[in-house]
């Protein structure tokens, strides 16, 4: 099969296509016919030699897809082969086919395009295991998210306002903002020329934020303590800017605040299993019902991966950037 792969770390122009084996579906794994592989910045990390796949993972790039069950292994049950499916990786996305572990495998929701479907696992088990399972995020609580024209932004945008959340965004384009407002933000920062502490503040009579998304990391965990209401949850879920800062403990007690931190990549089977399941419980019929819908900023060929990853790392996309390999 067809599969991107990394000469040698470095930059997008270390990626090519080459011929690779076949991948083989293992007992409780299912091979997917990949139509399209979501990007993450996890991807642009990896390539640069900076995040290896966790042991037993494949070397390929890739941590979502979307495509046709093409075959079964031993043991699974509940799909057959041609289903439309999504899925969420550990690696191995960026290739004509991938093999999943059953527990990872989500059906395409209703009224959603094959291709479009992969833009849905990474964003929607991230904020939903992140903001609403973990972080317990509630109707009538503030929500602010950095990033919010990202993949993970456009998503945790709409299933906030859904649950009848206000939603604050910082993001460093106009358009960017105003995509987010499209999507249900209502309180936008320009945080090349505003303070995202002063803005959120004065959005809502100088409480704060009950909880923020952060991918930045150590340069906004003073301020992201800061921006916090009393009961905040701070929930970091990249780091982007660095890993280390200090943090003000008379704040976080003084406010009795939370600070978590999550990844998806390295969990167990089960912990990831169980988050499928409860996205699509609980979210699947959302976007089947179009009050959340996958944001797509670009479709690129799987040849073109360079060029995709130059995309996502200028920043400048609104949603998601897909590769496809038809």
């Amino acid at each position: 099969m067809r599969a991107v792969v990394v000469r040698f770390p470095g930059g997008p122009e270390q990626l090519e296509v080459a011929e690779v084996p076949d991948p083989r579906p293992g007992p409780g794994e299912v091979l997917l016919a990949v139509a399209a592989a979501g990007l993450n910045r996890a991807d642009l990390l990896q390539r640069q030699g900076h995040y290896p796949p966790p042991p037993g993972a494949s070397d390929l790039l890739g941590l979502e897809v979307s495509g046709t069950v093409a075959a079964l292994g031993e043991g699974v049950g509940g799909w057959e082969v041609g289903d439309a499916a999504c899925a969420l990786l550990a690696g191995g996305g960026y290739a004509e086919r991938v093999a999943v572990p059953a527990g990872q495998l989500m059906p395409v929701p209703a009224g959603v395009d094959l291709v479009d479907a992969a833009a849905l696992p990474e964003v929607a088990a991230t904020v939903w295991s992140t903001v609403f399972l973990g972080a317990a995020l509630r109707p009538g609580e503030v929500l602010l998210v950095h990033g919010g024209g990202s993949g993970i932004g456009t998503m945790a945008v709409q299933l906030a306002r859904h649950v009848g959340a206000t939603v604050a965004v910082t993001a460093r384009r106009r358009a960017t903002l105003e995509r987010c407002a499209e999507l249900g933000a209502s309180v936008l920062v320009d945080h090349r020329s505003e303070d995202f502490v002063a803005a959120v503040r004065a959005a809502t009579g100088g409480r704060g934020a009950d909880v923020v998304l952060d991918v930045v990391g150590g340069p906004y965990l003073g301020r992201n303590v800061e921006v916090l209401a009393p009961g905040g949850r701070l929930v970091v879920i990249g780091l982007q800017g660095g890993t280390r800062a200090e943090l003000d403990l008379g704040a976080v007690l003084a406010k009795r605040l939370s600070v978590l931190g999550s990844t998806l990549r390295a969990r167990s089977l089960a912990d990831k299993a169980a988050i499928c399941a409860s996205v699509v419980e609980h979210v699947w019929p959302l976007v089947a019902e179009g009050r959340v819908r996958p944001v797509v900023h670009a479709r690129v060929p799987l040849a073109e991966a360079a060029r995709a990853h130059r995309l996502l790392a200028d920043g400048g996309h609104v949603g998601k950037v897909l590769l496809v390999t038809g």
